[in-house]
This record gives C-alpha cells, sequence and structure tokens, in this order.
C-alpha cells in the first residue's frame, strides 16, 4: 500500500519522518490531522487531559521552518503526548489529580526538553491513574480512560491515557512511566508496543515522584522501531538527576536487523502456569506460546528457567512502593502550590483537610499503608524486609542472564477488564501486575509487544532484559513485528460530538 492510499496517522513514525523530509505533507498538516481525530473521537476514550492546539500548531510551524533551512531535529514535525506526570512550561501538570489541578509548571521535564529540542511537536498531556497510582486508569480525577478496542473496558494504567491515544492514533506516540508495569500493561491492554527502560537510563528530572527508587520513564509507540527512535531522544544522563546513569547512548535504530540466530530465549517455568492462583488465563499462554515460536523461528533458542522469587515480588513491591510513595506524597500539604482547603481553622486543619480532600480513594490508601510501613516498631518488620527480597528477586535476574539473553512471557495474565469490574478489590487490582513489577523491583529493561488477541482484545508478549540491554530488546520486538502484523491492528472509532478541550 503506498503512502498516498494510507492516512496520515496510519503511518509509523519511521515513515512519517521520510515523507515529512521528502515534502510528502508538512508537520503542521500532519499535526492538524491528529487535532481533528482528537476533536472527532476523544470523548469517548478521554485519553487527553489538556490538549494544547495553539501550542502544537506553533511548534510545527517551527520545525517546518528548520526543516527547510537543513536545521531540523531527530523529530521535527512528529506530533507527540506527553503523560499528565511530565512537568510542562506554562502547561497544567496535574498528576490527574485534583490535588495538582490548578498546578501550571514553571519548568520542563528533561523529557520534554529532549524532545523539544529534537523538534517534536507537543499535541497536550495524557489522562492516568492518580500520580500513577493504578493498573486501570480508573482512579484519575478526570474520570477514567476507556479502551479504544472496547470501550466497556480498561485500557490499563498508570500510563492508560498515553496508550490508548497511541492506539487510537490521536498521537504519532507518547511518554509513559513505569513503576510496577505501567508502560507494559496498558501497551499489552491497548495493542501498542511499550518499553521501559533500564532504571537510570532516562532522566526522571521533572517527573512527579510516585516511588524514586522504582520510577522510569519510557516510550509507547505503535513499533518497536518507533519506540527505538524515541529512545534516541530521551535517553542520556542528566546531572539534575541524581539516580541517571552516566553511560552513552547508543543508537537503537542501528541495531533493529541484526540476525536472532542464537539468541537464547529463557522462558520461566513460574510465568506460565494457566490456571493457577496467577490468573494467567489459558488464551493469553496460547498467544504468547505462539509468539516464542517466531521467535524460534527466526533462529533463537528456548530454555526453560526459573525465577523462584517471582510470587513474593507482589507484597515486596506493595510494602515499598507505597513507603516511597508517602514519602514522596508529604510535600503535597496545601502550603506552597496546589490545592488548598478553604477557611483552614489551624495549620493542622490546612493540612489534614487539604490532603484529605486533595487525594483520591487509592492514593491516601497507599499513604497510609506506606506510613505504616515505616513507623516506629514497623520498619525492620515491613520496609527492610522488603528491601532485602528484593535483592533475592535481583539475584534471581542476575542468575537467570547467566545462562540466557532475554525473558519471555506474558505481559498481563488476562485480557482487558470491564469497567469497575476489580476497583472494589484492590489486591485482585493489584495482581494485574504480577508479570511486570519484579521488573522494576530489580531495575531491569523490558518491552511490551502486542502479539494477538484474546475474547477480541489486544494480548502482549513482554521481553526483559540484563541491564542497559533495551537495544537487545529492540532488536528482538523488531525482527518479531517484521515476520508479524499485530502492531499494525487498530480499533474501530466511532464519532463522537465534542470539541477540543483546550490548555
Amino acid at each position: 500500500m503506498s503512502l498516498h492510499d494510507r492516512s496520515l496517522h496510519e503511518l509509523t513514525i519511521a515513515e512519517q519522518l521520510q515523507a515529512l523530509a521528502a515534502k510528502k505533507f508538512s508537520s503542521e498538516e500532519l499535526t492538524l490531522h491528529y487535532l481533528a481525530r482528537i476533536e472527532k473521537y476523544d470523548a469517548q476514550l478521554n485519553s487527553y487531559i489538556t490538549i494544547t492546539p495553539e501550542l502544537a500548531i506553533e511548534a510545527a510551524r517551527a520545525a517546518d521552518a528548520a526543516r527547510a533551512t537543513g536545521t531540523a531535529g531527530a523529530l521535527a514535525g512528529i506530533p507527540l503526548a506527553q503523560k499528565d506526570i511530565f512537568c510542562t512550561l506554562g502547561v497544567r501538570t496535574s498528576c490527574a489529580s485534583k490535588m495538582l489541578d490548578n498546578f501550571i509548571s514553571p519548568y520542563n521535564a528533561t523529557v520534554v526538553e529532549k524532545f523539544n529540542a529534537a523538534g517534536a511537536v507537543c499535541l497536550g498531556k495524557t489522562n492516568m491513574d492518580e500520580f500513577a497510582m493504578g493498573s486501570s486508569n480508573e482512579s484519575s480525577f478526570y474520570g477514567p480512560v476507556k479502551n479504544p478496542w472496547n470501550t466497556d473496558c480498561v485500557p490499563g494504567g498508570s500510563s492508560g491515557g498515553s496508550a490508548a491515544a497511541v492506539a487510537a492514533q490521536l498521537c504519532a506516540a507518547a511518554t509513559g512511566t513505569d513503576t510496577g508495569g505501567s508502560i507494559r500493561q496498558p501497551a499489552a491492554l491497548c495493542g501498542i508496543t511499550g518499553l521501559k527502560p533500564t532504571y537510570g537510563r532516562v532522566s526522571r528530572y521533572g517527573m512527579i515522584a510516585f516511588a524514586s527508587s522504582l520510577d522510569q520513564g519510557g516510550p509507547m509507540a505503535r513499533s518497536a522501531e518507533d519506540c527505538a527512535l524515541l529512545m534516541n531522544v530521551m535517553a542520556g544522563f542528566d546531572e539534575r538527576d541524581s539516580t541517571s546513569v552516566q553511560r552513552a547512548v547508543p543508537d537503537y535504530t542501528s541495531v533493529l536487523n541484526n540476525s536472532l540466530e542464537g539468541l537464547r530465549i529463557g522462558l520461566p517455568k513460574e510465568y506460565f502456569n494457566s490456571g493457577t492462583d496467577s490468573g494467567l488465563t489459558p488464551e493469553i499462554e496460547r498467544a504468547v506460546q505462539t509468539s516464542i515460536k517466531e521467535l524460534e523461528n527466526l533462529g533463537a533458542t528456548i530454555k526453560e528457567i526459573s525465577l523462584p522469587h517471582t510470587e513474593l515480588a507482589v507484597p515486596c513491591y506493595y510494602v515499598i512502593a507505597p513507603a516511597e510513595c508517602s514519602s514522596n506524597l508529604s510535600r503535597f500539604d496545601g502550603v506552597r502550590y496546589g490545592y488548598r482547603c478553604t477557611d483552614p481553622k489551624d495549620l493542622f486543619d490546612l493540612y489534614s483537610r487539604s490532603r484529605d480532600e486533595g487525594f483520591g480513594e487509592e492514593v491516601k490508601r497507599r499513604i497510609l499503608v506506606g506510613t505504616y510501613a515505616l513507623s516506629a516498631g514497623f520498619v525492620d518488620a515491613y520496609y527492610r524486609k522488603a528491601q532485602q527480597v528484593r535483592r533475592l528477586i535481583q539475584q534471581d535476574f542476575v542468575a537467570a542472564f547467566n545462562e540466557v539473553d532475554v525473558i519471555a512471557g506474558p505481559t498481563t495474565p488476562s485480557p482487558a477488564f470491564k469497567l469497575g469490574e476489580k476497583s472494589s478489590d484492590p489486591v485482585t487490582m493489584y495482581l494485574e501486575d504480577i508479570y511486570t513489577i519484579a521488573v522494576n523491583l530489580a531495575g531491569l529493561p523490558a518491552i511490551s509487544l502486542p502479539t494477538g488477541f484474546a475474547d477480541n482484545k489486544p494480548v502482549g508478549l513482554q521481553l526483559i532484559g540484563n541491564y542497559f540491554a533495551e537495544d537487545k530488546l529492540l532488536n528482538v520486538g523488531h525482527r518479531f513485528q517484521q515476520v508479524t502484523d499485530w502492531h499494525r491492528r487498530t480499533p474501530a472509532l466511532h464519532k463522537s460530538g465534542t470539541g477540543v478541550r483546550a490548555a
């Protein structure tokens, strides 16, 4: 199918860059095309919190001017969306919370700076679980995001708005953050590609903190090739982030077509146990096993491995993450910025009512759990013990990577579930991240790739790599996507009669 036979939004970023360079269309035309799609379709999805049409058109014109003078950046003219956890100068940065509904950021996050410098166009800020706490995007102050494949279902979380917007082709790509699976899980449920980089690979400066030892920003796009293009811009050392790693950034696109001959793929026996307490459905397991056979056909060898402490990942995470969350979110006190209660009687009333009224139920639940875990007499029994278990989980991966190059398995135990189905049972909701959480505890990179459907809803294949092996994961993902077309499948959308929500 030629360019003339395809709509602009059907093109990958790589194809859009080629077409922009060949002057098939301008960045302004491409940007207006996406803004029109947002206006037409987003009311049924609620994937955006804030749309910035004036800023987007201004950036698109600047990209066109740079291209005309031969000074265009690596992503000049490509319309992207930023998860509303990244600070954006002069634009509301809400973290999908009432607490920050009135917060206009006075600076840009490093990730935003990097995309701006590369000439990318920001269409707006995407919806998410409040302060990135959730697996369904139902905890947002602005209402739940709906899955474009089935609007009765969740898109996953916390980066559900980014995943839904990319899947519905309301942007060419989007940023996400991943604390326990928040890029990979919604990528799987929405049928797109999402990469969680190694901890420290992408700067966290200006990315509002949830759990500082776990949070990591990354790209969400249609394909592994597009994620590689985004990583070329996002990755790199930042002296403003004390957890950033000073390590050279490779050209992630240069290895995409490397052969998979001899690649050793490990299958953890703990990940393939449908019908047990893990909740893995037979349909998901079949789809993943089929994709592994595709990788085997490309030259990879398969080996069963063990990650014996897998079952401890969820309880370990739900001590560490809430503990760090309770510390990080103590800054939202109604004094300096953000929501403030009306007519406080005294300082204690200001603190307590501002926090009670400003935070949603899931955020308050995690703050309470974390504060308890860090309280006098309990820190050794809970937080320190969880950190010891975390080391065991990390050692499992270190041992596994002595035997294999990549670890493969499901991204999620089941496909997208109905809105409201699990919101009354937090533990059941937490188990949605059973295959993703250990990666964050160990600080490893991992990618989710579309790999079929179960009950007419997308399924994700997760590939886990060794430290700083994002290039290998993108290589495997790209070769897989050269022989499959799951990443090119798109949901059917229906027109909705609402206007764009302006910044």
